[in-house]
């Protein structure tokens, strides 16, 4: 694939709008919420397609927060030309995600370590083989130690990045049966893209729906319940 001048197809900002380390949350609206209630003088640089982009300064470091949309070909996307176009060399995604394990309950954290998945996305990197990808050793490191003072319960090890968000299917059994502890629908190709990139990425989620007991946050309890994982990627940027 050829190297697209700045601004790229799908982020319509200037050279240096994006600092070292982006926070990037599925939804436009969650990221305006970030740049708005945690960072000092943040500035809109992208809002092409409606996906909101903003760097600002969180205890006097520069940080920036957009959004990735949602799904395997969409985060795949945004992280790609943020990686290669940008200079960005960690992105931490903070979303949502539904347990899998039983010992997970509602507004738990999950640190995803590696990423299996059912998404083609993993096609275009031509191993002849499976992959689940890894995440930042560097960033996982500070996640869990900034996770130790949280009044929550922070869990590290393997999800799941569906390609499928209405299955039919019930899929707890046999992926809890692996270890996995959570379904997704990004991790997957951010961890693939990092790799590639030689970047740094970290994906943080907080349980906002059960596989398990079919409990789930309310829209706005997802809002205020998803402040501990915002503080605590906003704490290792």
């Amino acid at each position: 694939m050829s190297h697209s001048p700045i601004p790229t197809p799908h982020i319509n900002a200037p050279a240096g709008a994006f600092a070292e380390t982006v926070l990037m949350p599925g939804d436009p609206l969650r990221a305006k919420f970030i740049a708005e209630n945690y960072l000092e003088n943040p500035e809109l640089v992208n809002n092409l397609r409606g996906v909101q982009g903003y760097t600002g300064n969180w205890n006097g470091k520069s940080v920036s927060v957009m959004a990735s949309g949602m799904g395997c070909p969409s985060i795949g996307i945004y992280s790609y030309e943020l990686f290669h176009f940008y200079n960005v060399k960690n992105i931490i995604r903070i979303g949502s995600a539904g347990a899998i394990s039983p010992e997970l309950k509602l507004k738990d954290i999950v640190i995803g370590m590696s990423a299996y998945t059912d998404s083609g996305y993993i096609n275009s990197f031509d191993f002849k083989g499976n992959l689940a990808p890894c995440c930042s050793y560097e960033l996982l490191i500070k996640a869990v130690e900034a996770g130790k003072k949280l009044d929550c319960n922070v869990v590290c090890g393997p999800i799941f990045s569906s390609d499928i968000f209405y299955t039919g299917k019930n899929i707890q059994p046999e992926l809890w049966e692996l270890g996995i502890l959570a379904v997704e629908m990004e991790a997957a190709a951010l961890y693939l893209n990092a790799a590639r990139a030689k970047k740094n990425a970290l994906v943080i989620c907080t349980i906002s729906d059960s596989l398990v007991t079919g409990e789930e946050l309310s829209g706005e309890e997802r809002q205020v319940g998803f402040r501990n994982m915002m503080e605590m990627a906003l704490s290792i940027a």
